[in-house]
């Protein structure tokens, strides 16, 4: 009896090498994805996770190798190539053009016809086609400067289903979503993947690879170290995999219960937007040394407003602030220039829109803010040698990769940009530090020196306010935790006192029992 014959994988990468320069990205690489699965790819910053799928998308060259797609030898110059064969990527920043509805970004580039009425007719009905069969609700005709974070991402997806994707690769999906979010994204992606769509999942959250991924593969400094089928695989097995030693980031030492005395106090803040809708309403707190306060709350609920306010960025409605031994009122409010002087230093939840300037130097994003201070300016002279060289500094201290000070910001991966930017802001010893999202698109490696820099701050004295929507690394890290809802405080509870349940809670606006 004849043998059937064996399906051919969707991908199959074979010996991948790509250089930039002196580092070697990708080196040797080989890569089979199984139609109708999802495959994780993890490893550390660097590791070369983003650069493979950028081949695979036809966004980098290979230097060698070659890549097959359901047993077809392809050439992917490409992102066109990529698309005519079946290939589409979501990237972690979204390639949407906020002035254009949501149907408009789907039309762009891919008009079926010269009219654009029989265009937009046409285009709309496969995409209500699309909806219905997966599951991603958008709607088509609103800006997608409107669309919330998780339906800006539901459309990337329909847009590259549109295109005709059968593989599908998503990088950090999860990075800026809610949890409700994410659990929506997560029921389509098991729903595509049954219809037979192939996903590429490349994260940093083992616990949605270990959640949702058929198979994982490990990366680390360019190569494959493990593919493993996922009920084979740990967070301990997957972490050890991409360091190459044990990683720990659960709770640590909280700090001494006799902290010391209020480093900054905020009385009835209030912040209205251009609309009149109240962000934040009456909010009070303290920030004392030698403590870390977690801010916790589903996204949106009035944390980028707290820590934007308390950074000088936004203006309040009314209340008063008191840091450095200054007092400021809503009419004459703090400035980030006042605020760096005073000793409050802050980390951006975005990296890329409030903490760097992508087309500088690494060195020109590491003193950005400082230029002026004493130590990188004389005489009203900005002394560039020095700025390059407390970089380096930075870098080594910081692990960044490349140690490269004249790299332009841009091309560092996402958890190198954040690791400069927190040595940044760091390295001033500031006596109060607001952060934003500190571990938002981090490998696990860095995550852990990222949780063990913040306790040090905390240690020496520092008052930390932490923002975070990862409720694990919130309970990791805090010493108490502030829940805020609808722009309030919600609830304050000390860390010995906090659970999940309780802190969901109180999240939702319920009381805690």
């Amino acid at each position: 009896m004849r043998s059937q014959p064996s399906v051919p994988p969707a991908v199959r990468m074979i010996g991948i090498n790509k250089r930039f320069g002196s580092v070697a990205a990708n080196a040797d690489v080989h890569l089979s994805l199984n139609a109708g699965t999802v495959h994780g790819i993890v490893g550390e910053n660097g590791a070369g996770k983003s650069t493979l799928m950028s081949v695979l998308y036809g966004f980098y060259t290979a230097d060698s190798g070659s890549i097959e797609v359901f047993g077809q030898p392809v050439n992917i110059r490409n992102a066109d190539d990529a698309i005519a064969a079946g290939i589409g990527m979501v990237h972690q920043h979204f390639m949407l053009v906020d002035t254009l509805t949501a149907l408009e970004n789907v039309m762009l580039g891919a008009e079926p016809h010269w009219l654009l009425l029989r265009s937009a007719k046409e285009v709309r009905g496969k995409l209500q086609e699309l909806m219905q069969s997966t599951g991603l609700m958008v709607d088509l005709d609103r800006l997608v400067a409107d669309l919330p974070v998780g339906d800006r991402q539901r459309l990337e997806i329909l847009k590259a289903l549109y295109r005709g994707a059968r593989i599908l690769i998503l990088d950090e999906p999860t990075a800026v979503l809610t949890p409700q979010e994410t659990e929506q994204l997560f029921e389509v992606l098991q729903r595509l993947s049954g219809q037979g769509t192939t996903i590429v999942l490349i994260t940093h959250k083992l616990k949605e690879v270990l959640r949702l991924c058929h198979v994982v593969t490990v990366m680390r400094a360019g190569r494959v170290v493990q593919e493993v089928a996922i009920e084979h695989a740990s967070l301990e097995s997957l972490a050890e995999a991409m360091v190459g030693r044990k990683v720990h980031t659960g709770r640590g030492q909280q700090g001494d219960a006799s902290v010391g005395q209020a480093l900054l106090v905020a009385r009835d803040i209030s912040v209205g937007n251009a609309t009149g809708i109240m962000q934040l309403s009456g909010l009070n707190l303290e920030l004392r040394a030698g403590e870390i306060v977690g801010v916790a709350g589903v996204s949106g609920n009035g944390q980028s407003e707290l820590l934007d306010v308390l950074s000088g960025l936004t203006r309040p409605t009314s209340g008063t602030l008191c840091v450095g031994g200054q007092e400021f009122v809503a009419s004459n409010w703090i400035t980030p220039r006042q605020a760096r002087q005073l000793g409050l230093a802050h980390v951006p939840e975005d990296r890329h829109a409030r903490a760097m300037v992508m087309d500088f130097a690494a060195w020109e994003s590491a003193v950005l803010g400082y230029e002026a201070s004493p130590r990188y300016a004389a005489g009203g002279w900005m002394l560039h040698t020095q700025m390059r060289s407390a970089t380096a500094d930075m870098m080594e201290q910081f692990d960044v990769r490349p140690r490269d000070t004249e790299l332009l910001s841009s091309k560092f991966s996402g958890g190198n940009q954040q690791k400069l930017v927190l040595a940044r802001e760091l390295g001033q010893s500031p006596t109060v530090l607001l952060v934003g999202q500190p571990t938002r698109g981090v490998d696990i490696g860095a995550i852990e020196f990222i949780y063990t820099q913040l306790r040090a701050m905390r240690d020496a004295g520092c008052a930390v306010l932490l923002v975070s929507s990862e409720l694990d690394e919130i309970l990791a890290l805090s010493d108490r935790v502030m829940v805020m809802h609808h722009g309030r405080v919600a609830g304050e509870l000390a860390i010995g006192d906090c659970t999940e349940a309780r802190l969901g809670m109180l999240m939702t606006g319920g009381a805690v029992q």
